[in-house]
């Protein structure tokens, strides 16, 4: 059975799937939608065009879907879509889109969010991802699956993160970081590859060493950029699948610049 506090105000137009709790003083606006098996504890705030996934569990003070955090939003109806499975801890901030950023923010899947994370305007944001205490996503960020922020780490606008890559503590990222990359620093540098997540996850030991001479390859030579390392080392490694989500992913565009050992590239 859906249970609302006796407190909790939820505006006409709301949409409540069956099973879902909402908390004392929790507010849920009228174009939210709470798909089944969602929980708000007490004192969480729902506003926008916000849609929240099923088994999402946000926790108090968390405030969800209210206007980006930009001067030339003018109230345009954008939207905020959060998936499934999400625990979305104390003081959490997500804003939703900008009409020039798409309109739209997306968060995947089984997610944690801890407390004081925030995530920006139109960033896009997979599945599996984890944000320590206080760890910011400014706006348009692309994270995807698997990636790790260590608390009061900061990655800046319309950078992206690849799969399995993670971020230490403290660190500012301005640039895109590899997937599977491990990165630190008051200014993130490149300082290796998440070994540790991948042998986690499984992946079998050949293809770890596939990638980690990739790696080598492409950080530790001096031979031409980043850009025509990259292509040399997918002509060599076409049948290497985590080679070839690194190369692919520098590959993608050709005006980004990288996290590196050096940040020279």
């Amino acid at each position: 059975m859906t249970e609302i506090h006796s407190t909790a105000i939820v505006e006409d137009g709301a949409v409540i799937g069956d099973g879902v709790v909402i908390g004392p003083y929790s507010i849920v606006g009228p174009n939210v939608t709470l798909a089944d098996g969602v929980i708000l504890e007490a004192h969480v705030a729902v506003a926008g065009h916000t849609s929240i996934g099923s088994g999402t569990h946000i926790f108090p003070f968390a405030s969800i879907g209210h206007k980006p955090q930009d001067l030339k939003y003018a109230g345009e109806v954008t939207y905020l879509q959060i998936g499934a499975n999400n625990q979305i801890r104390e003081h959490v901030t997500m804003n939703p889109g900008t009409v020039g950023g798409g309109g739209l923010t997306k968060v995947g899947d089984n997610c944690l969010f801890m407390m004081g994370s925030h995530v920006g305007h139109d960033c896009l944001v997979g599945n599996n991802a984890i944000l320590a205490n206080n760890a910011t996503l400014a706006g348009h960020v692309e994270l995807d699956d698997f990636v790790i922020l260590g608390g009061l780490s900061a990655v800046r606008q319309w950078s992206r993160i690849g799969t399995g890559a993670i971020v230490g503590g403290m660190t500012g990222v301005e640039f895109d970081v590899i997937p599977f990359g491990s990165v630190i620093g008051d200014r993130a540098r490149l300082a290796g590859l998440n070994l540790i997540g991948l042998k986690r996850k499984g992946f079998p030991r050949e293809q770890i060493h596939a990638l980690r001479a990739a790696y080598r390859a492409l950080f530790e030579s001096d031979e031409g950029t980043l850009r025509s390392r990259a292509e040399a080392v997918a002509a060599d490694s076409a049948d290497q699948p985590l080679v070839k989500t690194v190369t692919d992913f520098i590959l993608e565009k050709d005006d980004r610049r990288f996290c590196t050992p050096r940040s020279e590239d």
